[in-house]
């Protein structure tokens, strides 16, 4: 049973810089798509990003606009999401997923969610 363990939120400031990374048990994380996504306080949970199993393409939402970047590191068993240039609209509780990695990063084709890990942007 793959379970997954969201870390590396924070207070940061607006433009400022934050890494997530979701770290896995029970199996390898590189056999699958991982995902990330976000839902802040009384909205819908919305996909930022996902990687397909093997990194053979990648999708992002279309607020990220080149500021997120997501990758693996295998040697630590990771999908690690590098968000730059955050914005107060970026806050929000981030989650990772194992599912298929779609363009529209849908939440309702992914599994074995995290407990996610906050992020705020704020002065």
């Amino acid at each position: 049973q793959v379970q997954l363990v969201e870390s590396g939120g924070g207070l940061v400031q607006p433009g400022g810089s934050l890494t997530l990374s979701c770290a896995a048990s029970g199996s390898t994380l590189d056999y699958f798509a991982v995902g990330w996504f976000r839902q802040a306080p009384g909205k819908e949970r919305e996909g930022v990003s996902c990687v397909s199993s093997g990194d053979m393409y990648t999708h992002y939402g279309d607020f990220v606009k080149g500021r997120f970047s997501i990758s693996r590191d295998n040697a630590k068993n990771t999908v690690d999401l590098q968000m730059n240039s955050l914005k107060p609209e970026d806050t929000a509780v981030y989650y990772c997923a194992i599912g298929g990695c779609a363009a529209d990063i849908s939440p309702n084709h992914w599994d074995h969610w995290g407990q996610g890990t906050q992020v705020t942007v704020s002065s």
